[in-house]
């Protein structure tokens, strides 16, 4: 009778045992899941034309906004790491101005890592944020694209806005195959390039390069919110895009 009672008793505690195990895996690949790593452009001038650029301020921080208040925690990465240069510098933009002022990241993005300080594996989701700047320096950064091929082959969130997407158009995948093929995809538009005069001056035309890739390209007209998802590549088409692309990573990563 005892050795039945004792051997109910230590079931029921194995079982327990089991169960608490489980729930703090669980809790430490959750805890594990809380980064997203956004990736910005160190390139400052456009072309030849002595222009400045750079990352847009807005499409970090409309992005950020929505991130952090869903509990994310946000790095950042650039080609040269530190202080990476910006563009559309608006603080009449609320967003803006809260994550400029926001000491924390102010910190951290002007003290960007350098891609060989990242560990893919500590982030859920990679977003590359546009400005023109990302046109010259994330297409053939194969450091950053290695980090986004395995935050993506680990079953995580590929994302880019705008000029973003310059930074997927040569990710490779394990099988040899470019990471926009065969998906739904989209990004600064051809229209939208001409409307700011810079078609000749950019290194080349992302809507046609991402269809060279083999990207399904869709698009709104000009400076309409557009966000594609698909199979975990989340993509907008320009800075008003921005939002709206982090609310479809965050709901992804439910």
């Amino acid at each position: 009778m005892h050795t039945h009672k004792l051997a109910t008793i230590l079931g029921a505690l194995l079982l327990l045992i089991g169960s608490l195990t489980a729930q703090a895996q669980k809790q430490n690949r959750s805890t594990m899941k809380k980064k997203i790593l956004f990736v910005v452009t160190s390139h400052d001038t456009k072309g030849s034309t002595g222009e400045k650029t750079g990352y847009y301020l807005s499409e970090v921080s409309h992005a950020w906004k929505v991130l952090t208040t869903a509990g994310y925690e946000i790095d950042f990465v650039s080609p040269k790491g530190g202080n990476p240069p910006v563009d559309g510098f608006d603080l009449t933009d609320p967003e803006n101005k809260e994550f400029w002022e926001n000491k924390q990241y102010h910190q951290k993005i002007s003290h960007s890592l350098k891609p060989a300080d990242v560990r893919p594996e500590e982030y859920a989701a990679i977003y590359y944020a546009g400005g023109h700047g990302a046109m010259w320096d994330l297409p053939d950064n194969t450091a950053i694209a290695g980090i986004a091929a395995a935050i993506y082959q680990r079953n995580g969130l590929v994302a880019a806005v705008c000029h973003g997407p310059a930074g997927l158009v040569n990710i490779k995948l394990n099988d040899g195959s470019y990471l926009v093929a065969g998906k739904k995809i989209n990004g600064f538009s051809n229209e939208e390039e001409a409307l700011v005069k810079l078609t000749t001056i950019v290194p080349f035309l992302l809507e046609n390069k991402l269809i060279e890739r083999g990207g399904q390209y869709e698009k709104s007209a000009p400076w309409q919110t557009h966000v594609t998802s698909d199979q975990r590549v989340i993509t907008g088409q320009n800075p008003q895009s921005a939002k709206a692309v982090a609310e479809v990573i965050r709901d992804g990563l439910k």
